[in-house]
């Protein structure tokens, strides 16, 4: 079913902007430079910086668990390395495919956002979903690497936001 999702885009929703898009949509999420340059500014600014020390605590408790320990465990493939004939518009990730740290990233922000009522998590949504179908589009990850990608980041951000919660009952129970 994850070819079939994948070769139908191929097939039916490539486009020549699409194939100009992608491409760079895919890249703000490299590395989580987006959601990196978000957790810095909400740091940076004394009436944000609770917010920023929950983003990037969502930040950390996805990268963990997809990155350190779900890749090289899982070690799946990525699907252009089972279809070759697929011509790629990005550099070939050297990583493995499951799950889409893109997407666990992004969905970790947002859900984090989301969690704290905050309205930003709107437009971060919608970044976030652009970056997930991006790494479908661009053939370098399976329907399934993103919906799990998608499922650890919403954990990671709704534990960040309950953490930080917890921590701060904690704090005012003491004073």
């Amino acid at each position: 079913m994850d070819m079939a999702i994948l070769n139908f885009i191929q097939n039916h929703l490539r486009s020549t902007v699409g194939d100009h898009l992608f491409p760079a949509i895919t890249a703000l999420g490299n590395a989580g430079l987006v959601w990196l340059v978000l957790a810095v500014v909400l740091l940076i600014l004394p009436r944000t910086r609770k917010l920023g020390l929950v983003v990037t605590a969502a930040l950390v408790l996805e990268a963990i668990p997809c990155n350190l320990i779900l890749k090289p465990l899982v070690a799946r493939a990525r699907p252009f390395a089972v279809n070759p004939a697929v011509e790629l518009l990005i550099a070939k990730p050297t990583d493995f495919s499951f799950p889409s740290g893109h997407t666990s990233a992004s969905f970790a922000v947002v859900s984090a956002l989301f969690f704290r009522k905050e309205r930003l998590w709107m437009p971060a949504g919608i970044l976030a979903a652009l970056i997930a179908f991006s790494r479908l589009y661009l053939y370098v990850h399976y329907p399934t690497d993103v919906l799990a990608g998608a499922l650890i980041g919403i954990l990671a951000g709704w534990i960040a936001v309950r953490g930080a919660d917890a921590i701060q009952v904690r704090r005012h129970a003491e004073i």
